[in-house]
């Protein structure tokens, strides 16, 4: 028996052993919610390493990666030219605490593809930089109220965890424990794409307010674009009431196209955060906009922000080195065209097997929806076939195709993923949706 046992032990997938770890000395076993497979079922994978447009866990097994470290590996994984670069970064040093020259570099850079940015601050994470943003915003302003949408997503600072409610003027009820309903009295929640009601809320408080902020496309209630009489009229009413306009771009910058989402909708935001693809997979985000609001941050304003670790070197270094690979001629064309190729695909390979179905992508972003048509609002998205979903999920992943772990999630194509990567992808989407006929009808 104890032989037995020590068999069982030895051959159990190394996968549930670490978890089963991981569980005794972090929270849920994970350091972000969404890696615990809740919402799926099963064991998390632990990642060994990655190249190019693949992972592989403990196991040794290879994963054709969709999430992309949630959105940053747009160069595929270990690009030699930013490993270069970042390893040249760290014979030089880790942290200094003082002012480096790729501190000016990078916010140059973002500067000069991003026509609405004149000045940006430096920060570690899209929290940091959403936080940050809003209390610029308020403090430059001298207003309070803050408008967010249902079902975007900037980071879990206190005030922008609220539950998205439902029609006008619906504040927001904290949805986190530990944060004070106080801290969340001036946040109101609006419907997603609905220009109407965002123009009535205008007209009755518009000069009350501090700031709207919006992802124009939306990637955690799963991939949801703005429309663009939605975003034209944010615009309009955010400028002729001295409102500030906050487009959280640390999804969508550098990742559906160059200039970031605004460059798509051609909307001039007052603020824009940025983050993920700036890093290139380091710890790197940003916030940035017109320069008389930016002048508002310490140490020239009484806004006050500060990061120990904001402007890392060797993590600037790495964002700056994915920054100049992406501007090579014809990488977003090409990335575009994968990225369609593979949602084109999973649509054939779903009407194929007669499973209700639907897919979108903008640049090297896409969603997929176990739904007939895709979901323009929070709304739409709860009707989607959660249990289908998990099905899918599983055959894939148990067929090498690692896909995000929530019907939520939007996913990501890396310039890496070619003709071959999809094909193969393609092949075991065959197999799922097979699967999810078979089970679900």
């Amino acid at each position: 028996l104890l032989f037995n046992s020590f068999l069982g032990v030895l051959f159990m997938d190394q996968n549930e052993v670490l978890f089963d770890r991981a569980q005794k000395s972090i929270p849920g076993g994970v350091n972000s919610p969404v890696r615990a497979f809740r919402s799926v079922g099963g064991a998390p994978r632990f990642i060994k390493k990655a190249l190019g447009p693949h992972m592989y866990d403990v196991e040794g097994k290879q994963y054709i990666d969709y999430i992309g470290s949630w959105g940053p590996m747009i160069l595929g994984h270990n690009n030699p030219h930013v490993i270069e670069a970042v390893k040249e970064a760290v014979d030089n040093g880790l942290s200094f605490g003082a002012p480096t020259v790729g501190e000016i570099d990078i916010a140059e850079e973002i500067k000069r593809l991003i026509p609405s940015v004149e000045e940006v601050r430096l920060v570690s994470s899209g929290t940091e930089a959403g936080m940050s943003a809003i209390r610029l915003a308020r403090g430059y302003t001298g207003r309070n109220k803050i408008v967010k949408f249902e079902g975007c997503y900037h980071g879990h600072s206190d005030s922008l965890l609220v539950k998205g409610g439902s029609g006008l003027l619906t504040f927001g009820t904290p949805s986190s424990a530990g944060v004070p309903t106080a801290v969340t009295n001036d946040t109101i929640v609006l419907e997603y794409n609905n220009p109407k009601q965002l123009k009535e809320l205008f007209d009755k408080e518009g000069d009350e307010i501090a700031c709207v902020i919006v992802e124009a496309v939306a990637g955690n209630m799963n991939m949801v674009p703005a429309t663009q009489e939605f975003l034209e009229t944010m615009r309009e009413e955010t400028a002729k009431h001295g409102t500030v306009l906050i487009v959280d771009e640390v999804m969508t910058g550098f990742r559906v196209a160059l200039g970031g989402a605004q460059s798509l909708y051609h909307i001039d935001p007052d603020i824009t955060m940025f983050g993920k693809v700036i890093g290139g997979g380091m710890p790197v985000a940003a916030f940035g906009g017109k320069r008389d609001i930016m002048n508002s941050v310490a140490p020239l304003g009484p806004v006050y922000q500060a990061g120990t670790l904001s402007g890392n070197p060797v993590a600037v270094t790495c964002g700056l080195a994915t920054l100049h690979e992406i501007q090579q001629p014809g990488f977003y064309k090409r990335l575009s065209e994968q990225t369609a190729k593979l949602v084109k695909g999973l649509g054939a390979m779903a009407k194929k097997h007669g499973v209700a179905f639907s897919a979108q992508s903008i640049g090297g972003m896409f969603g997929i929806y176990f739904r007939g048509k895709c979901p323009t609002s929070f709304k739409e998205v709860m009707e989607c076939d959660a249990d289908r979903f998990k099905t899918f999920f599983h055959a894939m992943l148990d067929n090498g195709v690692y896909l995000a772990p929530s019907i939520y999630e939007a996913g990501f194509v890396s310039i890496t993923h070619d003709d071959s990567v999809i094909a193969r992808t393609l092949e075991a989407a065959d197999e799922a949706f097979a699967k999810v006929k078979r089970v679900h009808g």
